[in-house]
């Protein structure tokens, strides 16, 4: 490789990790934990959509507990899993090879959850009180988002097989 391409590649690399903590730092704004956030973008934009622990560590200038600690919250959420290298014992972080973001929302009943949450609110102030009819109607939406999520996700399946 010569001394113009290999420049040239790192000031590409730099670019595109930037690129990746900047939308990070807006998945963070949005209430996404930073670290599992700042994990996810590196994996995302990774050729492979798979890192070592040390090399997510090396990526995000990270201490290899932070790295631990984000990609247990990825594991646990359902964005990536844990693949075994044979004949080495070190462990790749991967992204899953289905549409892993499409399956997370499917699957989630965080919508649910946060409806029910607002009703429990919502109950406990006072009858009638301008409060209470705002939490009911935060509680109104988060049932419509439940209730819609299914159909979205159907209709962005469609779109996305309808791309060249």
């Amino acid at each position: 490789m010569s001394t113009d391409t290999g420049v040239a590649a790192a000031r590409d690399a730099g670019v595109a990790a930037a690129a990746a903590e900047r939308t990070a730092a807006a998945f963070a704004a949005a209430g996404f934990p930073k670290m599992p956030a700042r994990t996810l973008l590196a994996l995302v934009s990774s050729e492979q959509g798979s890192l070592t622990a040390a090399e997510l560590a090396e990526r995000l200038g990270a201490s290899a507990a932070a790295v631990s600690g984000a990609v247990r919250y990825l594991q646990t959420v359902g964005f990536v899993h844990r693949v075994s290298q044979p004949g080495s014992r070190r462990d790749l972080y991967a992204l899953h090879d289905d549409e892993w973001y499409v399956v997370s929302m499917r699957n989630s009943p965080i919508y649910g959850k946060l409806a029910d949450l607002t009703d429990a609110t919502a109950e406990a102030l006072p009858e009638g009180s301008a409060a209470r009819a705002r939490v009911a109607e935060m509680a109104l939406f988060y049932r419509f988002l439940q209730s819609r999520m299914p159909a979205l996700l159907d209709d962005w399946k469609h779109e996305r097989e309808a791309q060249p």
